[in-house]
């Protein structure tokens, strides 16, 4: 590549990261614009709506209870999902596209066409069983299947699932020894990006706490947004630096435990002098 090849490209990463930038960022800065305007026209700002957000016992409620369904809806997902992908490649290849096909097919059903399918199951578990809102991490392993399912196919791609797990039966492990402890770690990444895909759907939901009568952290913003607008819009942005100082953290985590099994280790000088003495 030449020198001035390169140096458009460059430049054309830098527009296309200033104008995703924009597109991200000012809706952001408006938003919190909004939330910091005093009452009056030329009234000073202030940070009242942010300092008055824990004054309100509701939403406090609804951000852990939403913290809540997104810490069991991710549980449940991997619990589920990852041992049947990798059972499916490893014994039953031919299911794969039948798995597949399920775990995408939310995508394609309205939500509002879920919810009403749902709803008699909740009113008979509202009964007999619970009604309490994390019930609502059922409903909420559907919708995230079709995103975790790349996420995860994505990272059993990259891996030799079929060697691994060959070695490790040979050495007598068993199926959830290969599973949990072969196969699992290999892919932390792609655990990471289906657990965080996870928590930003579940914490950004809102047809379906709303039509089963739940109160999440989005139905609360949405009631709270009538009586006070400044307060609401808070704690949407509060919401969105969550995510993303999530996002950060994942990232990084992920990062770090690549690099950390990328690095050679250290050699033993025992064995070193057993090999030369071989050699």
């Amino acid at each position: 590549m030449n020198r001035s090849r390169r140096l458009k490209l460059q430049v054309f990463r830098i527009v296309v990261f200033v104008v995703l930038g924009a597109f991200f960022l000012v809706p952001f800065g408006a938003m919190f614009e909004f939330s910091t305007r005093g009452n009056g026209v030329d009234a000073p700002r202030t940070l009242e709506s942010w300092s008055t957000i824990a004054t309100y016992p509701a939403l406090v409620q609804a951000i852990i209870a939403s913290l809540e369904l997104a810490a069991i809806t991710s549980a449940v997902m991997l619990f589920l999902l990852l041992p049947t992908m990798i059972w499916v490649r490893l014994r039953l290849p031919r299911l794969n596209r039948a798995i597949e096909f399920l775990c995408l097919l939310p995508l394609t059903i309205p939500a509002i066409v879920l919810v009403v399918g749902l709803s008699p199951v909740y009113l008979w578990m509202a009964d007999n069983v619970s009604d309490s809102i994390l019930t609502l991490s059922l409903a909420y392993v559907i919708l995230v299947l079709p995103y975790a399912y790349r996420a995860l196919d994505a990272g059993l791609s990259a891996i030799n699932v079929k060697t691994l797990s060959e070695a490790a039966r040979s050495l007598g492990a068993g199926w959830g020894t290969v599973m949990w402890r072969v196969i699992a770690p290999n892919m932390s990444a792609a655990l990471l990006n289906a657990c965080l895909l996870s928590v930003a759907l579940v914490l950004g939901e809102f047809t379906f706490a709303n039509l089963l009568g739940y109160v999440n952290l989005q139905v609360e913003i949405n009631q709270l947004g009538q009586a006070n607008a400044g307060v609401s819009i808070a704690v949407s942005v509060a919401s969105l630096l969550f995510a993303f100082v999530l996002l950060m953290v994942l990232s990084f985590v992920g990062a770090a435990r690549q690099a950390l099994r990328a690095k050679p280790r250290p050699s033993d000088p025992r064995l070193e002098a057993v090999w030369g003495q071989k050699a």
